[in-house]
């Protein structure tokens, strides 16, 4: 299993994002996470400073959002929906895109389902419950 450090994570996004950015040859992930990108211009001046966010701390509880985590979920549901699996999510995530209208906002809202499942797992100590995971998102 594949287990990313922090810095190798940002640094991920950072490489991708600078490829983007000089128009070099991307691999298929960094292409997804471009697209990812993107998508989220509120992150655009953070990953074109690297000396100043690679360390940067995030505290939720100031009420901080860490676009590197924020990125990396919508890159996990990336991988969900290209492997249909848990088995479902495609089917859901369809249902939540025709309903919502829009890719991105069904993404949120799966991220939404996808960050309590994580949450939960962590708490308890245990791997993450994919029938509660598609529950949540069947109740979006």
């Amino acid at each position: 299993m594949f287990n990313p450090s922090r810095e190798q994570v940002r640094q991920f996004f950072f490489d991708a994002w600078r490829k983007y950015r000089n128009r070099e040859v991307l691999t298929g992930l960094d292409d997804i996470a471009a697209g990812i990108i993107l998508l989220h211009p509120e992150y655009h001046l953070v990953l074109d400073d690297h000396e100043r966010y690679q360390d940067r701390e995030y505290r939720p509880e100031a009420g901080d959002t860490s676009p590197f985590l924020h990125l990396s979920m919508h890159l996990a549901i990336e991988e969900q929906l290209s492997i249909d699996q848990p088995p479902g999510i495609k089917a859901e995530f369809a249902r939540i895109a025709a309903k919502r209208g829009d890719r991105h906002a069904a993404c949120h809202a799966i991220m939404e389902c996808l960050q309590e499942t994580m949450w939960r797992a962590q708490r308890d100590g245990a791997p993450p419950d994919a029938e509660a995971y598609l529950e949540c998102l069947r109740l979006r």
